[in-house]
């Protein structure tokens, strides 16, 4: 049996460490809210479970299991404004990420609710090294089975250091050439067109900020990119249930190269197709 906790469907994943506004209207989740507010501010129940909506725009209408994804991430409620119809508008943020086990359709409470087990992060250095065997480590004699357990960690966190920050480097490079890319066709051009294809991207001073804040973590700029790129809610589900923070950064190397050469190609935008549906519920 996994922890039950309440569950919000949304139409886009949500990420650790993103932040997450949300206006509450209808009267499920205006109820969700005051059940949230009963429990202490200190303390640390005030959250609930994002999860993309697979198929559908109401959960309900279809098997709710069904309709959803089965990897999402809690909401941790932050800001609480009451609104004079009763609403509230609130702000959250991406916490753990975990499994969706089973769902709970109920009347009393009105709101889904889900079955849930948590999910933890890979050890950097076991995700960035890989597989050890047959290692060869410079300047030590004998075959890499006398290598004692200590000297073979030391080159394990060695390896794993330097394939993450080369990793890094390289998504941070690709997603800023990404979102000069994009606003560059918003804005009706190219982004090479003011100096060619070697020129410094220029990136608007949100995303510079957000760059900024995220430093040299490479967990942090993962769900950045992740949060941030214009992707299928396909791609930033398998993002959201990639564990490793490497792995998940070589498959957001391999989207944006993707996206790149098609924003190049065809010289648009695209737009998310959230745009073109109407949804059943206000929220």
């Amino acid at each position: 049996m996994g922890e039950l906790i309440p569950l919000f469907p949304l139409g886009t994943p949500l990420f650790p460490g993103v932040v997450l506004p949300l206006q509450i209207f209808e009267p499920r989740y205006r109820r969700l809210m005051h059940d949230l507010l009963d429990h202490p501010e200190a303390g640390d129940r005030r959250f609930f479970g994002v999860v993309a909506i697979r198929q559908g725009w109401e959960v309900e209408a279809v098997a709710p299991t069904e309709a959803l994804y089965d990897v999402g991430c809690a909401a941790r409620v932050q800001a609480v404004r009451p609104q004079g119809d009763g609403g509230f508008r609130i702000v959250t943020v991406g916490g753990e990420r975990f499994r969706l086990l089973d769902v709970v359709v109920g009347e009393d409470p009105p709101y889904l609710q889900g079955e849930v087990e948590w999910l933890g992060d890979e050890e950097a250095a076991e995700e960035a090294a890989g597989n050890t065997d047959g290692l060869q480590v410079p300047g030590i004699p004998g075959s890499p089975t006398e290598i004692c357990d200590e000297q073979l960690d030391r080159v394990v966190a060695s390896v794993a250091r330097g394939s993450m920050a080369v990793l890094s480097r390289g998504v941070r490079s690709a997603f800023v050439r990404y979102v000069a890319e994009v606003a560059a066709l918003n804005a009706g051009g190219r982004s090479e067109e003011d100096g060619g294809e070697d020129a410094e991207p220029v990136i608007d001073a949100e995303t510079t900020v957000l760059l900024d804040a995220v430093g040299g973590d490479p967990t942090a700029l993962s769900y950045l990119v992740a949060s941030t790129a214009l992707l299928t809610t396909e791609d930033r589900q398998a993002l959201l249930a990639e564990s490793a923070t490497r792995r998940r950064l070589a498959m957001e190397s391999r989207l944006l190269r993707r996206e790149l050469t098609l924003l190049k190609s065809l010289g648009a935008v695209p737009a998310p197709l959230q745009q073109f549906a109407t949804p059943m519920t206000v929220n």
